[in-house]
């Protein structure tokens, strides 16, 4: 690739990485990404494991900017061993986030526990259930400086890379641990589902700094979540689910739902067609178009910017792909949607 050059925008990135403002990477589809989302939703499963895989091409086109990708598999453990009315989940996750073309690369890995309990049992045999989840997140980032230009480099007739940039003050951020935590109600009967939950995120505020200063720590990302599932009738549900995230100054919200219809008869192995949309505050309008075949869940979406930049005269374009494997075990009482 060739190194790509800066002036202003090198001086606002190195600005912002100075003051360690940075946010976590987000989804469109944060319902196919659970572990992103709160750690108490580890091992929330219409089954007893699931893998998922997520790819976000953020701003394709001439360039692609922003790159984000996940794999992660979270499962029920020690069955056996504990009272049936209650589950113990264990999973992890690798995502890795590229920014500027792949001149600031995140690596993550998490590892995440939940335990989640009946609290109390309605007279038709619905559930009210909590869970509480804990998580530990390693992250390396590194700048490739080759990658960049400097103004000291400018000669007049264009970089040359091989001077003094100036910035010799600048290192690579030193890989941080972080810690989650997050809560999680449920209420489940035989037509509907809810799920309410909040989660913090890098609560012991690790520092991230490429300046050496210590004052400077990662912000706490403080999660709010709720989702909702009901069969319309034998061949439809609904699902619907909202997100709302703070971190630092800087906050969103995204709302919106999926009509599900049955393809297969019962008896037969599911199969499924979702098509919904979702609106992400002052940012995109999201349709989202999935299918689920027996136990293989795929979902896709594109961002629809609504933002300023849609004014902008080349279009940015956001696409997002999630794939979902589930065990072939069902829980019954659990109704099928994209969260679970």
């Amino acid at each position: 690739m060739r190194p790509i050059k800066y002036t202003l925008a090198i001086v606002l990135f190195l600005g912002s990485l100075k003051s360690a403002r940075g946010q976590d990477p987000s989804f469109s589809q944060f319902f196919s990404s659970p572990l992103n989302i709160n750690p108490a939703l580890t091992a929330t499963i219409n089954g007893d494991f699931r893998m998922i895989a997520n790819c976000r091409d953020q701003w394709l086109g001439p360039a692609s900017p922003y790159r984000t990708g996940t794999v992660s598999f979270d499962g029920k453990i020690l069955k056996n061993k504990i009272p049936e009315s209650s589950y113990l989940g264990l999973g992890g996750m690798l995502m890795y986030d590229e920014a500027m073309q792949g001149v600031l690369k995140s690596s993550y890995g998490s590892i995440n526990s939940s335990y989640n309990i009946k609290i109390a049992e309605g007279e038709n045999g619905d559930d009210h259930r909590f869970g509480v989840g804990l998580g530990l997140t390693y992250c390396h980032k590194q700048i490739d400086y080759s990658s960049l230009s400097f103004s000291n480099q400018f000669t007049g007739y264009g970089f040359d890379l091989n001077m003094p940039t100036g910035e010799s003050a600048l290192t690579n951020m030193k890989p941080y641990i972080s810690a989650n935590l997050g809560f999680l109600y449920s209420y489940i009967s035989q037509y509907s589902n809810i799920d309410i939950g909040v989660a913090g995120f890098h609560l012991n505020r690790p520092k991230q700094t490429v300046t050496e200063d210590p004052k400077q720590f990662l912000p706490v990302r403080y999660v709010a979540h709720a989702n909702y599932s009901v069969f319309l009738n034998e061949r439809v549900v609904l699902n619907t689910n909202a997100i709302y995230q703070i971190q630092s100054r800087t906050s969103y919200f995204s709302a919106g739902g999926a009509v599900g219809y049955y393809l297969s008869n019962e008896g037969e192995e599911d199969v499924i067609l979702n098509a919904g949309l979702w609106y992400w505050s002052n940012n995109a309008i999201v349709p989202y178009l999935g299918l689920v075949y027996q136990n293989f869940q795929f979902g896709l979406t594109y961002d629809v910017v609504v933002s300023k930049l849609a004014q902008a005269s080349t279009k940015p374009k956001t696409f997002e792909l999630a794939v979902i494997i589930r065990s072939k075990e069902k829980i019954k009482g659990i109704i099928p949607c994209p969260w679970k």
